[in-house]
């Protein structure tokens, strides 16, 4: 079977960010247990103009420049998303509307015309599903070219639990034979079930209800007959009577963190079992690197330490734990699993094969679909600045979207990796960011700012949403 993966990889992050220390100062939480004990740095923040469609053409456009792509060759662009603009229009087509814009001039009007385009949803790993799509169609094809874009935004209730994993930013990857980066074996393991541990739900608000709340705020009380006659008789679209409820869709999800790491946990391991049914392999002897999809920047390494004590005992080499933090005694368990967290014979897996992943997520926070592609962007710049030699290494991808569904690939490093990803600069761009403090992140979070905080040329923003009858709700971008 032909050799196919990832050739070239691009990125966007937005370029304001919120300090983690400055932020537990104001929520009057601990600074030591989000850092030392979630891995948080930094939050990625959109500013007052940036959205998915912007963060993913930014993605693309880098991709199509930087490796000097003729997008008339691009057969598809799958993009992966939980944060869509619209619940018909897909986020893909604002996509190439503006590049096709930009890209007029040097390949014509239109460059996308027969390219295949659509936006896959489940939660976090509609982006992986779109991966898997896109190899899948470059495999049975000649000389096919696909684009996977992860766009996203985690976006939490202020003073919430989540708030702290928030993050934003897109990934672009080019899917094609004989790749330059990653290539991917043909193995999947898969892992579903119907859970609600994580939704964004259509939100219903009845109208009398809140008219009546209303009229309490400003000081009148009226009755449910009065309400209703006031509804009756009023035309405009926002309080017609033609809908007895409104309908509200929210960025902020609902969410019960405790059982949504349970059921990651579940999934993950049962996609394990699936993917090595199909391939067996030894995953401490076999995998050099484990990336995770990362809700937070430590949440791979927490969630698998049962799993590797297992894989531990599966090679005869549960000893060597043992050795080093003693026997499990009976009804001790948790005290031991802590101490099987501190030992050094973890904290050095650790250390090798997973925190090199972690290092953008800890300076971004949670980027959704594009959070696994991030930590494999982190792990593979890690390797170039410290002149790591990681040709031919193999890699298992671990990624869960709740609702839920787990996956789990096998990818190898390629040898012209290095050269391909020279450019990409990840960690220096991360530093090179603008710091705003808490109230103008809590006002952008509010929706109250009215302008971009930072003027960045030569990058794509959202320009307007136009307001017409035919047209209310549609975007338009350019370069600002």
């Amino acid at each position: 079977m032909k050799k196919t993966g990832i050739d070239a990889i691009s990125f966007y992050v937005p370029k304001l960010f919120v300090d983690m220390e400055r932020l537990a100062q104001k929520r009057d939480v601990s600074f030591e247990k989000l850092n030392k004990g979630l891995g948080l740095k930094k939050m990625s923040i959109p500013d007052y103009d940036e959205d998915t469609a912007s963060f993913a053409a930014n993605a693309l456009l880098n991709l199509i420049t930087s490796n000097k792509l003729d997008p008339r060759e691009i057969g598809r662009i799958y993009l992966g998303t939980e944060s869509a603009l619209d619940g018909s229009k897909p986020t893909s087509t604002y996509v190439i509307e503006v590049l096709e814009d930009i890209l007029s001039d040097k390949f014509g009007l239109r460059c996308f015309k027969n390219c295949d385009v659509v936006d896959i949803t489940f939660a976090c790993v509609g982006a992986v599903d779109a991966l898997q799509n896109c190899n899948d169609w470059v495999i049975n094809g000649v000389d096919r070219k696909a684009v996977v874009i992860a766009s996203d935004l985690a976006k939490y209730e202020l003073e919430s639990t989540g708030e702290y994993t928030q993050g934003a930013g897109a990934v672009a990857l080019l899917i094609s034979e004989n790749p330059s980066i990653i290539s991917i074996t043909n193995n999947w393991g898969v892992a579903t079930k119907s859970v609600g541990d994580f939704f964004k739900p259509r939100r219903l608000f009845n109208k009398k209800e809140v008219l009546k709340e209303t009229a309490k705020l400003l000081g009148n009380e009226i009755s449910d007959k009065q309400a209703i006659a006031i509804l009756n008789k009023n035309q405009s679209e926002f309080w017609s009577s033609s809908n007895t409820n409104f309908e509200l869709y929210k960025e902020e999800p609902v969410f019960e963190g405790q059982f949504s790491n349970e059921c990651y946990k579940e999934r993950i391991f049962e996609a394990l079992d699936h993917f090595i049914s199909q391939k067996k392999i030894n995953i401490i002897e076999d995998w050099d690197h484990l990336i995770f999809h990362l809700p937070y920047a430590f949440h791979g390494r927490r969630m698998l330490l049962k799993k590797w004590i297992s894989w531990l005992d599966d090679n005869d080499s549960l000893n060597r734990l043992i050795d080093e933090i003693g026997t499990l005694n009976e009804g001790e368990e948790n005290t031991w699993i802590k101490l099987a967290s501190k030992s050094k014979l973890y904290n050095d897996f650790v250390k090798e094969r997973i925190a090199p992943g972690e290092l953008a997520s800890s300076e971004i926070g949670n980027m959704y679909t594009a959070s696994i592609f991030m930590s494999l962007i982190s792990m593979l710049n890690n390797a170039i600045n410290k002149n790591l030699e990681i040709s031919e290494n193999k890699i298992g991808f671990i990624c869960y979207g709740s609702g839920s569904k787990a996956k789990i690939f096998e990818g190898i490093i390629e040898k012209n990796w290095k050269n391909k990803l020279k450019s990409s600069r990840l960690f220096e761009i991360l530093n090179n960011r603008i710091e705003i403090d808490v109230n103008i992140y809590e006002d952008l979070h509010r929706n109250k700012v009215t302008d971009s905080i930072f003027k960045l040329d030569d990058t794509i923003k959202l320009s307007t949403i136009q307001e017409g009858e035919f047209t209310k709700g549609l975007r338009s971008y350019k370069i600002k």
